[in-house]
């Protein structure tokens, strides 16, 4: 599997992740108020999805080398 193809899987993967965990905040918040550590579990997979999303920004720009 290519890096390109490996790096638009996990940045999916990662978007699940981190969908489940904005969800997972918001029904804590319905049962009261959730732990301060709640509130930054959704951080981690963000910054996954920075990255990888900056680099599948930028893939279209990028020469390609000759094959």
């Amino acid at each position: 599997m290519s890096a390109n193809r490996w790096i638009r899987q996990f940045h999916r993967w990662i978007s699940i992740l981190f969908t489940a965990t904005v969800a997972a905040n918001f029904i804590a918040l319905a049962f009261g108020e959730p732990p301060q550590w709640m509130y930054m579990l959704p951080l981690p997979p963000l910054f996954l999805l920075l990255g990888t999303g900056l680099w599948l920004f930028l893939l279209p720009y990028v020469p390609r080398r000759a094959g």
